[in-house]
């Protein structure tokens, strides 16, 4: 666990990826490495924390979130498909596609569920950090037999999802609409409903893309964390550099890293 104080919190960039948006770190614990991709730069990574080691494999299309799979290898959201990754031979086998009449969208974040659903949401290309055409996305779950379950669309920029420790509860964000949204959940058959409301924040804060307690980094565009290492005590932060200037980057040498 976190110590008692945030003071005594150790920070450290364990990898100057220069991502241009890093996203989706996921811990894999049989290999104590970090899987995370970059989503403009088309590629999905996998730091060793024993030899400090990357390894980063090419896809075709932005990659905005990848997860593990029960099977071996891995599963990522790739443009607007659903895809399995053998990393070995770093093939790409697509499973699903969606948004087939949008082309330019794509996937955004994603998440497995508990009961090994792949929940990732869609969103419109952005033209700059949160500049994009409205309402184009939707949220969409991948069933372990493959099949596709659409829940609903309207969607700015789907992120954040989450679970409660009791599975009860499915969180959910629409960072555009400044709120973190919550839904019954029913894992057993992997349906929400009774969307709410409960956080809602002023137009002043930051866009809403996760949830977590408030550490400072030395970074401004922090996008996405993981528990991960031994025990699982050490939290993993991804960040982005897109958007930024020449001067903002001289001042945050370490944007678009990996933190500690």
């Amino acid at each position: 666990a976190f110590p008692a104080t945030m003071s005594s919190i150790k920070i450290e960039c364990v990898l100057r990826e220069n991502c241009r948006c890093g996203e989706s770190p996921v811990w894999e614990e049989v290999s104590n490495s970090l899987l995370f991709v970059d989503i403009p730069a088309k590629k999905v990574c996998r730091w060793d924390s024993l030899s400090k080691h990357v390894q980063r494999v090419a896809v075709d299309a932005p990659v905005s979130s990848v997860a593990l799979r029960q099977l071996g290898g891995y599963v990522a959201t790739i443009g607007t498909k659903f895809c399995a990754l053998n990393w070995e031979d770093q093939s790409v086998f697509v499973l699903a596609t969606v948004d087939k009449d949008k082309t330019n969208n794509r996937f955004n974040d994603g998440k497995v569920d508990p009961a090994g659903r792949y929940f990732a949401g869609t969103m419109a290309e952005e033209t700059a950090p949160a500049v994009l055409e409205r309402h184009q996305g939707s949220l969409y779950s991948l069933f372990p037999d493959h099949n596709v379950k659409k829940y609903f669309d309207q969607v700015d920029i789907s992120n954040g999802l989450d679970w409660s420790l009791d599975h009860k509860i499915f969180y959910y964000i629409d960072s555009l609409s400044y709120s973190v949204d919550a839904f019954d959940y029913d894992l057993h058959t992997g349906q929400i409903s009774n969307r709410r409301i409960v956080y809602k924040m002023e137009k002043d804060e930051q866009i809403p893309d996760g949830i977590l307690q408030t550490v400072k980094l030395p970074v401004d565009k922090t996008t996405s964390c993981c528990f991960g290492g031994k025990d699982y005590s050490e939290m993993y932060v991804t960040c982005a550099r897109d958007g930024m200037d020449a001067e903002g980057l001289l001042r945050q040498p370490d944007a678009g890293g990996i933190f500690k």
